[in-house]
């Protein structure tokens, strides 16, 4: 796996459409219990190299319950976007994950997760790849209350869900604690 850790770093795939060039972001280790399949980088994770190092990473761990150092080791929280790279600005927010890199680094990936729990899905681009045929996020969203699978969805973090936020505060008053819960669950269960 260490050799696939590297290809995957080293990936140009998609270089001649990213504005800034390729700089792979992910977190990865096969003893991690939680995975974060979410987008992809944005700007400043792209300069700073580490995911979610921004305001939708301060937003997703205060959801999670979960400290910087617990959140940043990959021996018990994967991160692995569909797109690896800054895909670029859109009208509204980033571009969408660039479309090469899922299917060439995906599934070995996630192959390698041997202690996997709990999978949290953020994002329309994550539900299209996790759960297909799922296709209104807030419908998943919502209907993940009721049940006790290993994948939970959850709305993008970012500030530019704000307005979602706030026509749907069930989320976070009824969910983010349910979503604690399971998160703490994982990350302690023994194996």
């Amino acid at each position: 796996m260490h050799q696939l850790l590297t290809e995957v770093r080293a990936c140009t795939l998609c270089a001649a459409h990213l504005p800034l060039g390729p700089r792979p972001v992910l977190q990865w280790h096969p003893s991690a219990r939680l995975l974060i399949a979410a987008q992809a980088p944005g700007r400043r994770v792209h300069d700073t190299g580490v995911p979610f190092d921004d305001a939708s990473g301060d937003r997703l761990r205060r959801w999670l319950g979960l400290s910087d150092p617990t959140f940043y080791d990959p021996a018990q929280v994967a991160i692995l976007p569909m797109g690896f790279c800054y895909p670029g600005a859109a009208r509204s927010g980033d571009a969408p994950p660039r479309p090469e890199c899922a299917p060439r680094w995906r599934q070995a990936l996630l192959g390698g997760l041997t202690k996997l729990r709990l999978t949290l899905v953020i994002g329309r681009y994550a539900l299209a790849w996790h759960l297909p045929g799922e296709t209104r996020l807030t419908d998943a969203v919502r209907q993940q209350a009721i049940g006790i699978d290993s994948t939970l969805v959850l709305p993008h973090p970012s500030p530019t869900n704000n307005r979602w936020l706030a026509r749907h505060p069930w989320f976070e008053a009824d969910l983010v604690p349910v979503l604690q819960q399971r998160v703490r669950a994982a990350l302690a269960h023994v194996t």
